[in-house]
């Protein structure tokens, strides 16, 4: 086995470093918004008007807030499944130039990948269906 290197060891925490570095971005970024949303919302209750469901689901939108999961799930997966021939041919062209057998070990990781895009798709669409349908009992209920 190859002894690793400082620069391995130093490259492998940059990297984790980065990955903690964007995850705490992106819950600060959230909390940021939510935070606007309650100082909006604290406002118009100070100022006296009525707070109904559509101010409350026009305040969403304009935070960006509004999501939908099925399109979230579906570039996702597309992420993800183009990651997987890259992981493939990067393993490839390593085996070349590295006497290490990276081949095997990165043809399983792509096929991890495209396990995990494929998981993705069948998630978005199941949650596509589940919106569908609880908007045609809404419609419904609604029509009652």
């Amino acid at each position: 086995m190859q002894e690793l290197t400082t620069g391995a060891g130093l490259g492998a925490l940059g990297f984790w470093l980065f990955v903690a570095a964007m995850i705490a971005v992106g819950v600060w970024n959230n909390i940021r918004k939510r935070d606007a949303q309650h100082e909006t919302l604290r406002r118009i209750v100070e100022s006296g008007q009525t707070i109904d469901d559509n101010l409350t689901d026009k305040l969403l939108q304009l935070t960006g807030d509004s999501r939908d999961l099925e399109r979230d799930l579906k570039l996702s997966a597309v992420l993800t499944l183009a990651v997987a021939p890259g992981l493939a041919l990067f393993g490839w062209v390593m085996s070349i130039f590295v006497e290490a057998k990276l081949l095997p070990i990165m043809l399983a990781v792509a096929a991890l990948l495209i396990f995990i895009g494929l998981g993705l798709i069948i998630a978005a669409r199941m949650i596509g269906r589940l919106q569908r349908a609880e908007s045609i009992a809404e419609l419904n209920h609604g029509s009652s």
